[in-house]
């Protein structure tokens, strides 16, 4: 479904960081990969952490988010987007997706503000990104700081501003399975320097940075990278661009092949949006009613993986139950449109051209077969 590309250059990093990473050469990879994640994403300050979940806990309490407040997220998105949000007890409100970027409505974000809203979680899915410009005005308009959660984009832009560039801050994550990784790991990039102290004291168990008398001064965290995963990271930044490279190229290949495909179409692409092409995605025309509950299963007996479309976060168990699910199910008419019929293609990194074409020949027949039974 996804996975890396990895050549010699992560394999000599890694070594080495297993052979001179210690003592007081510990954060010498954590420095390289952190100051070139900074300047990639244009940002003053980078910190490398254990996830990308991680890092939206640490922005929405070094932001002051708590008890009664509301976070607004996208109804469509994975878990880990809305989950930090539970975690520091405020409440997610679920805004509607737009259409055309399948990221946040701006429309439904401006509807949903409150006096007791202090943030809204802006996800860049599947490598697609939203219309920033007119997120950041209702943003300031309104009184709410924005966080972005770039887990799914590294690489993609917006109007030539990278995934990154956005809100008070921007986490990534680099699961195994993202187009840079470091296994498991992610990042969160700031400008603030306030922001960044509240971040690095919460990572680290509540000590100021630099502490090495241990002098708790709150309730922290353990929210760090390894410095093996720190070398991996530092050598696939700087193949950050074949990374990216190889994406739209595979996305391209699978835009050639379903070419003249009527019934599916295929990831958002939208003036202003460079997309990273994390996953390629179709979404089958909702006319036809076929879920993606039936394809996925069809797909998986002709030997091809698939991954679903998200299910909508107010559809969840998890989720199901609150007031919030509830308003979300009754309004959020774009979500539910899509993410029924939306299937998540074979992306990873090392995928061949006759890979493609044989899973884009097996969908085709997969929905032919389901079309007409």
């Amino acid at each position: 479904m996804a996975g890396p590309s990895i050549t010699q250059k992560e394999i000599d990093y890694v070594t080495e960081a297993v052979r001179s990473a210690w003592f007081s050469n510990a954060n010498v990879f954590h420095d390289r990969f952190e100051q070139g994640f900074a300047a990639h994403c244009g940002r003053r300050y980078a910190v490398s952490l254990p996830s990308c979940t991680s890092g939206l806990h640490l922005a929405l309490l070094a932001l002051g988010i708590g008890a009664g407040d509301e976070v607004i997220v996208p109804d469509a998105t994975w878990i880990a987007s809305v989950a930090p949000v539970s975690y520091v007890g405020a409440v997610p409100v679920f805004a509607d997706i737009d259409a055309q970027t399948w990221c946040v409505s701006p429309e439904s974000l401006d509807t949903l503000i409150t006096p007791r809203t202090k943030a809204a979680i802006v996800v860049d899915l599947y490598g697609s990104m939203p219309d920033w410009d007119r997120l950041a005005a209702i943003a300031q308009r309104r009184g709410i700081a924005l966080i972005e959660d770039a887990a799914e984009a590294v690489g993609s832009r917006w109007r030539e501003r990278p995934a990154g560039a956005f809100g008070e801050l921007s986490a990534f994550s680099f699961h195994g399975s993202k187009t840079l990784t470091t296994g498991e790991g992610g990042m969160l990039v700031v400008d603030d320097e306030r922001l960044l102290d509240r971040v690095m004291r919460l990572r680290d168990h509540g000590r100021k940075p630099g502490d090495v008398m241990f002098r708790n001064e709150e309730i922290g965290f353990k929210y760090k990278m390894s410095a093996m995963q720190a070398a991996l990271g530092a050598a696939q930044l700087e193949r950050l661009s074949e990374l990216v490279d190889a994406k739209r190229r595979i996305f391209k290949w699978y835009a050639e092949e379903l070419d003249g495909c009527d019934e599916v179409t295929l990831n958002p692409d939208v003036p202003g949006l460079y997309n990273s092409y994390w996953m390629t995605t179709v979404i089958v025309r909702p006319e036809l009613g076929i879920r993606k509950e039936a394809v996925i299963p069809e797909l998986k007996r002709q030997g091809i993986d698939a991954r679903p479309f998200f299910y909508p976060l107010s559809a969840l168990p998890a989720y199901a139950d609150t007031a919030q699910a509830e308003l979300a199910r009754a309004g959020n008419l774009v979500s539910q449109r899509i993410t029924p019929y939306g299937i998540n293609l074979p992306s990873g990194l090392t995928l061949e051209r006759d890979q493609v074409a044989l899973v884009c020949r097996r969908l085709r027949d997969c929905i032919s077969a389901l079309a007409s039974a």
